[in-house]
């Protein structure tokens, strides 16, 4: 892989190519052994999904963060996602794990076609990639074995449904370990909650509010450098809110702070805090709290 500009990798059969591997013995579906590759470096965009447990990988850099993955971790990534590479400077690392690839089209005509976009982990920062424990790991090697197993069996009209309930189980037991990692790991969650809250705060108290305009999902999720996909399901599992109804909340409580002691008109206060429109504004409050802005006011007199 170049170190420049990003290889686009379109198949199952050119990424075995690539690697040096001999092709794939499915072409849209292969489980690859990473202790079989050769160490590489660069960047590359991906046509399939990946799911994988590597130890050794050494430096990976994703969404302009860098990660080390020597300790070994399962992460799962998308079509059309970038991936850049630096091998381990430790020359007698050694290489394990495993990489699950499966083409899109291997989905058609089945229920994962559909429900594969429900899966929020694929669109996870490698930062929020996942811990497993030695029970939990045993238990998706068992499952990608099975996987394995069955491609490599003589293909017949059952292959791909069994394949596919495969993948399901394997989607539905990474789901339920990604959350109990948000359970276990409260302690950077928290911190998250923390640098969170400054965020907001320095947002709403700072003088060019009505600049820059409506606070956005988007916005937070880059200044914590965490998708929004994983910061909306934290958030959740801590505080049972999403990233929206804390901005609303914050916004909310700033509002009524204005209110409270402020002479400031409505339509000031709604530009404030980055309303194009204040009738947007008025619409927002009052859903919040049952009352109108100048209703909320005329209760402190």
């Amino acid at each position: 892989m170049a170190n420049t500009k990003p290889v686009r990798i379109r198949s199952i059969s050119e990424f075995h190519r690539l690697r040096g591997l001999p092709s794939p013995a499915h072409s849209l579906i292969s489980v690859v052994d990473y202790s079989a590759l050769t160490p590489t470096h660069g960047s590359a965009v991906f046509d399939y999904y990946s799911i994988s447990i590597k130890r050794g990988v050494g430096k990976m850099f994703y969404g302009q963060q860098e990660y080390d993955f020597d300790e070994g971790v399962m992460y799962c990534m998308a079509p059309n996602q970038v991936l850049r590479v630096e091998p381990s400077q430790d020359l007698n690392a050694k290489r394990t794990g495993w990489i699950l690839l499966i083409h899109p089209d291997f989905f058609w005509g089945t229920t994962l076609a559909r429900n594969i976009k429900k899966y929020e982990f694929f669109d996870y920062a490698v930062n929020e990639a996942l811990f497993l424990s030695e029970k939990e790991e045993g238990t998706i090697n068992q499952i990608i074995q099975n996987i394995q197993q069955e491609y490599h069996s003589n293909i017949d009209k059952f292959s791909q449904s069994i394949i596919i309930s495969q993948i399901e189980t394997l989607l539905n037991y990474t789901e339920r370990f990604y959350q109990r990692q948000f359970i276990t790991r409260k302690i950077t969650n928290h911190q998250i909650l923390n640098r969170l809250e400054d965020l907001l705060n320095g947002y709403f108290n700072s003088d060019d509010t009505s600049k820059k305009g409506l606070l956005t999902v988007q916005f937070i999720s880059e200044n914590l450098n965490i998708s929004p996909g994983y910061l909306s399901g934290m958030l959740k599992s801590l505080t049972g809110q999403s990233t929206q109804q804390h901005i609303h909340e914050k916004l909310i409580e700033k509002a009524k702070e204005k209110l409270s002691t402020t002479e400031l008109s409505v339509s000031e206060i709604a530009y404030e805090l980055g309303f194009e429109h204040p009738q947007s504004f008025s619409k927002l409050f009052k859903a919040k709290t049952n009352l109108a802005p100048l209703e909320f006011r005329a209760s402190f007199n």
